[in-house]
């Protein structure tokens, strides 16, 4: 079957989150004072990265809500027994140096720009809809997706199957006329091939550059390689007749 729809992943796919995140962090971190309390400034950032993923992990997993983990990143980062309140304010100044780093990766415009016609487009995110609806606009990509499904209001995450054929069900197409675009080998790329979409894991070189790709997704370097692996059914190794 053709593929008629693209869903893709924000952060770190269409978003540069680990620059802003590490740029908004370090601007934060000098802001309140508190670079001194770390050896440098990288310790002080992977140490927030680790933070970041140990809860995240917690909300993944339904252990906790969007709110929750993120004042936890927060309490565990400070070592500080905060109050919900405190910890939303050090998260809402934090936020204000992470949203002033924002940007789109260069390739992302282009590509939306060249699968404009020919394909639709939503997006399927494991963060909440008040956090990447917001992004979005901001990013001025909003307008470019019919549907925006996010985890927190879904109650299911990446990579279980039922929050890629739920981006599906949005679109009223099956799987196997959908890809699914993201940067994490096993969150996007494994969970969408095992939900029966066309994987495309898009590796930028980061965090996961060495990691052998898993079985299912196709690796590319850049966006600008979609639109010709969109163009032929690859999985079957066969033509696609769209278009």
């Amino acid at each position: 079957m053709a593929i008629r729809a693209v869903v893709w992943d924000v952060d770190d796919t269409l978003f540069d989150y680990t620059t802003a995140d590490r740029e908004g962090m370090r601007a934060h971190l000098l802001a309140e004072g508190l670079l001194d309390g770390h050896a440098s400034v990288e310790e002080a950032l992977q140490r927030w990265r680790e933070v970041t993923d140990l809860q995240w992990a917690r909300f993944a997993a339904g252990e906790v809500d969007f709110e929750t983990q993120r004042r936890d990143r927060t309490r565990v980062f400070l070592d500080r027994n905060l109050t919900d309140a405190e910890a939303d304010d050090w998260f809402r100044r934090y936020v204000t140096h992470y949203e002033a780093a924002w940007s789109l990766f260069p390739d992302v415009l282009p590509v939306l720009d060249a699968l404009a016609a020919s394909h639709r487009h939503a997006v399927l995110s494991n963060s909440s809809l008040t956090v990447q609806d917001r992004k979005l606009r901001l990013l001025g990509v909003h307008d470019r997706f019919e549907a925006i499904l996010c985890a927190a209001e879904l109650g299911v995450s990446k990579p279980e199957p039922d929050a890629f054929l739920a981006a599906c069900e949005a679109l009223s197409l099956p799987p196997d006329q959908v890809a699914y675009v993201g940067d994490h080998p096993e969150i996007d790329g494994r969970g969408a091939a095992e939900a029966g979409l066309l994987s495309v894991w898009i590796d930028r070189g980061g965090a996961y550059a060495t990691v052998e790709p898993p079985v299912g997704p196709r690796r590319i370097a850049s966006l600008a390689e979609l639109p010709a692996l969109l163009a032929a059914d690859t999985r079957f190794g066969a033509p696609s007749t769209f278009g």
